[in-house]
């Protein structure tokens, strides 16, 4: 839980005025198919109200948040973007990009994105839903999240046992990072989004409140970032650190609002 004092802090800086209440599911204990039922749920309900229509000739991209158990914590797994990229380098991002004419559909454009990236198989990842709205990057891409379970290579879905077990972890060291694009993958804990050590209240494209991450000690060898004039969302984070901000931190924000951490 947050501490009053955070809460108020945040309140008197005249930035996010987000709160916490009770999570639908644990966040420390590992993600079972009861929870990911439960999550699967709340993701359904919140598309109901959150529609948006695909415009003609709009510029489309699609990113994959693949939620996995790691030693037996839930978490994400998020990806560092390799230094050298035209756009977006060095920054924490989720697997995903362009949707090509060739995808199927903006989810199979996550998904082919997200194998050649980390080398994640889509027979691995279980979706459970999109959600949203899309926004723009500031790119000018319309970019569509959708939410996915993923189990080792090799382990298999079932839907036998009870919904409390607690389902398999993913090894980092299996995952086939293409150096092109990734500089390396982390796992960011879901007990990291309550941590007042961690969070940071800012504005999302000046205009909504949400909670930007610390991951500056989950990345092995973050020697620190630099700040971009004006602060923009195009770099790793602010003051030094590296985080979960700009968009990413966006949607991670609105999918802790849909789990009801963040209220």
């Amino acid at each position: 839980m947050l501490s009053r004092t955070l809460i108020t802090a945040a309140a008197h800086a005249s930035t996010p005025h987000i709160q916490l209440s009770t999570s639908i599911i644990s966040l420390t204990s590992p993600f079972t198919r009861g929870s990911l039922r439960t999550l699967q749920n709340a993701i359904i309900a919140h598309a109901t109200t959150s529609k948006t229509p695909v415009t003609p000739g709009e510029v489309n991209a699609a990113v994959l948040v693949p939620l996995c158990n790691v030693d037996g914590v839930p978490g994400v797994l998020l990806e560092l973007r390799g230094g050298k990229l035209r756009s977006h380098a060095g920054e924490v991002s989720f697997p995903g990009g362009r949707v090509d004419p060739a995808d199927a559909s903006f989810l199979a454009a996550a998904l082919r994105e997200t194998q050649e990236e980390v080398g994640l198989d889509h027979r691995q990842i279980d979706i459970l839903g999109q959600f949203g709205p899309p926004e723009r990057s500031l790119m000018g891409l319309r970019v569509w999240p959708y939410v996915g379970f993923v189990y080792p290579r090799g382990s298999h879905h079932t839907d036998t046992g009870s919904l409390d077990d607690p389902l398999p972890s993913i090894s980092l060291s299996s995952l086939t990072i293409s150096q092109a694009e990734v500089a390396t993958v982390f796992h960011l804990p879901l007990s990291a989004f309550t941590s007042p050590a961690r969070i940071r209240p800012d504005m999302f494209r000046a205009a909504s409140p949400y909670w930007a991450i610390d991951v500056s000690d989950l990345v092995e060898g973050f020697e620190g970032v630099n700040d971009p004039p004006g602060h923009s969302e195009v770099s790793g984070g602010k003051e030094g650190r590296l985080e979960v901000w700009g968009l990413t931190g966006w949607y991670m924000s609105l999918l802790m609002r849909i789990l009801k951490v963040y209220t």
